[in-house]
């Protein structure tokens, strides 16, 4: 059956990612008035999100957001989608790095890196900066249970020579590797949900006291890497700019959590620049504590 559902839909996919982006953004458009206000994927909850994470804002204005998010949320999907065909030139042109050299700087210090960043304007195409690094470098994410389609998200993803690991193979790999000397590049969405029962860390994101992952910052001090963040930023429709921040070159001297708390500070403040770029369809929130 999981074979059947990915040859069905292939095809379309592969039609899709070889539109030119013009007609790529005429199709999200379309797509956009089916979710939104036919399906209404997920409004409930992205309602909900808004209201918990900007109470500040009047209900007009947090509905101004939903719209423009669902409209970012749509070319997002459709963009992922085109990467299955577009060029090296293309994507180098769409999603630039502002200041990759502030990256190569890390990489002289003869130690791996951990890249966090949070789903914001374009992750996926993230893997583009692939191209610019001499590290290994390996994106972490969460595995799909059709494996066709986990596959093709490999394939996808993979194009710009990133190797994908699933979040249950991220400690073993990083372990594999520092213990054969192998110099790499770990990216951590890290602004998602833990499971409760695991969360180390409660802290205020969003003004929500809520469990946060911690496992990058973990990761980083036992096996010292250097730290740096990714902020995102949408130009404008197809185009995105990324800036790299400095975070740590030695975890270990730092105290316990803060790290995790200077990350969750920074996705905070990339947020309230540009709320709808982020990804308010994930329950985010769902276990929280009073402050």
């Amino acid at each position: 059956m999981q074979f059947l559902i990915f040859i069905i839909f292939y095809p379309i996919l592969w039609m899709i990612s070889i539109l030119p982006f013009r007609l790529l953004y005429l199709l999200s458009d379309f797509v956009y008035f089916i979710v939104y206000r036919i399906i209404k994927y997920r409004k409930r909850i992205v309602r909900e999100n808004l209201a918990m994470a900007l109470p500040h804002l009047t209900k007009a204005e947090r509905d101004v957001i939903e719209k423009k998010f669902y409209k970012h949320m749509c070319d997002l999907f459709l963009e992922m989608i085109k990467t299955l065909t577009i060029s090296k030139k293309e994507i180098e042109k769409r999603y630039k790095f502002t200041n990759i050299e502030v990256y190569h700087d890390l990489e002289k210090k003869g130690k791996s890196i951990a890249l966090l960043c949070a789903h914001y304007a374009s992750y996926e195409w993230l893997v583009s900066m692939n191209r610019y690094i001499t590290f290994k470098g390996y994106g972490i994410y969460k595995k799909i249970a059709n494996k066709y389609f986990d596959k093709l998200v490999h394939d996808i993803r993979s194009k710009f020579k990133a190797s994908l690991i699933s979040t249950k193979e991220t400690a073993e790999t990083i372990a594999e590797n520092y213990e054969k000397g192998v110099l790499s590049l770990y990216g951590f969405a890290s602004d998602q949900s833990p499971k409760v029962d695991k969360a180390l860390l409660w802290h205020s994101f969003m003004g929500i006291v809520t469990p946060v992952h911690t496992g990058a910052e973990f990761l980083a001090k036992r096996y010292d890497m250097n730290l740096i963040f990714l902020r995102a930023k949408k130009v404008k429709r197809g185009y995105y700019e990324a800036t790299f921040e400095l975070m740590a070159e030695n975890p270990n001297e730092t105290k316990r959590f803060e790290i995790t708390k200077d990350y969750i500070e920074r996705v905070e403040k990339q947020i309230y620049e540009a709320p709808e770029f982020y990804l308010w369809t994930h329950k985010r929130w769902k276990h929280r504590r009073d402050s």
